[in-house]
């Protein structure tokens, strides 16, 4: 029988790969570091060395809740996982500990789908987080990764071009050529490190993917093995593996699902805010999370204008004013919660360089107009008519009106 990649029976010399900072070796059970050192998906970092990330990983930043979660977590845990799904589930919703640690809210929606998702993993069914563009389906996976397996770095990005290599393995040429197939030449995408370690793997924008690239997942999915023929080998799965892809059906260049590997998911559909008020915190949450990254000011007044980008997307969204009076057309565009946090971040930024710190209609009216008119023509239409029937006539609302004008003018 031939051996199999990550059999710790396996005896054969290792090797030492240089990696920037450190050095990483492809050993019986994986990807191994050296004592001291800590790999990220493929990247290792050395203690003492300070990174300033300009968008730290979910499990760095928000390191001190996991670890607090950890230390509180009592119950029963599945193979290779950092938390309890009780412990994750907490993790995503938030709440407060025994200790008084409070675990910030990462995903504000229905506890029950977070629930389902969380056990998905616990299966031996892949997850699936399906929706509309800007409906959190990235940030879910992120943080589902981190608090399961304590590293969310095992990442394939999809899109029209990602190869098979992307999701199975490749090649390191240069070896190739020079001494043939060999494990020394193999290297391993983040979906065969992800079951070669027990770690949880993600698949980003899946339904981008080419239908016959999607397919590779199949074989993995269900068989939980990935063959390598060039080696007479293949990867087997350890316990602890598991894979989350997201996807939606709203852009242009989506390639369907074929049946076979739909069925190899638990599909979870990630609804947009249920009220204005949720959609509200959310935007505020994040604005200031991005907000304290980037080192902007603080607008603590800020909360009106937010409050008023928010009602001015879900009432194009939805076709229809908060009061349900007013019929109206809605525009090409999703108007998602993430547009809304790109434009408070932006009216916020302006405010801060250009302004007085204090975030008012004009700094937001220009984010909003690009945000609502992606087709020139019929959405001009669409935003104009709005702004005339609805700002216009809106108690509160004039400075708004004329800074909309003003932009568009």
């Amino acid at each position: 029988m031939s051996p199999t990649v990550g059999d710790p029976t396996d005896n054969r010399p290792r090797r030492d790969e240089s990696a920037g900072q450190g050095h990483c070796q492809w050993g019986g059970a994986g990807w191994v570091t050296p004592p001291g050192t800590a790999r990220r998906g493929g990247l290792v970092t050395v203690p003492g060395i300070q990174t300033d990330a300009l968008r730290p990983h979910a499990e760095d930043a928000f390191a001190h809740e996991l670890k607090a979660l950890a230390a509180a977590d009592d119950r029963p845990r599945p193979e290779r996982w950092r938390l309890s799904p009780w412990a994750v589930a907490t993790y995503l919703l938030g709440g407060t500990l025994p200790d008084g640690t409070v675990i910030t809210p990462k995903y504000v929606g229905p506890r029950r789908i977070v629930e389902v998702a969380v056990t998905t993993l616990a299966t031996d069914r892949a997850l699936l987080l399906l929706g509309v563009p800007g409906t959190a389906k990235t940030w879910v996976s992120e943080h589902l990764a981190a608090a399961v397996s304590g590293d969310s770095t095992l990442l394939v990005q999809g899109t029209a071009g990602t190869a098979e290599e992307a999701i199975r393995y490749g090649w390191n040429y240069a070896r190739l050529l020079a001494e043939g197939p060999s494990r020394d030449a193999l290297v391993p995408s983040p979906v065969m490190r992800a079951m070669a370690e027990g770690m949880t793997a993600r698949v980003e924008e899946l339904t981008r993917i080419p239908a016959d690239v999607q397919d590779t997942l199949i074989t993995v999915l269900s068989e939980k093995t990935l063959p390598v023929p060039e080696l007479g080998q293949e990867v087997q799965a350890v316990r602890g593996f598991n894979l989350i892809a997201t996807a939606n059906d709203r852009d242009r260049g989506v390639n369907e699902l074929s049946s076979a590997l739909r069925r190899r998911f638990n599909t979870v559909v990630l609804p947009l805010p249920a009220t204005a008020e949720d959609e509200v915190g959310i935007v505020a949450r994040r604005v200031d999370q991005i907000g304290r990254s980037l080192d902007l000011p603080a607008t603590p007044d800020g909360i009106d204008e937010i409050r008023r980008v928010v009602t001015v997307f879900r009432e194009l969204r939805d076709g229809v004013t908060t009061d349900g009076r007013t019929r109206l057309k809605s525009p090409s565009g999703t108007l998602s919660t993430a547009e809304a946090i790109s434009v408070v971040t932006g009216g916020l930024a302006l405010a801060a360089h250009f302004g007085d710190g204090v975030l008012r209609a004009g700094d937001v009216a220009a984010g909003i107009l690009g945000a609502v008119v992606r087709d020139p023509a019929a959405d001009r239409a669409v935003w104009q008519e709005y702004l005339e029937t609805v700002v216009r006539e809106r108690d509160g609302w004039k400075d708004f009106y004329r800074a909309c004008r003003e932009v568009a003018a």
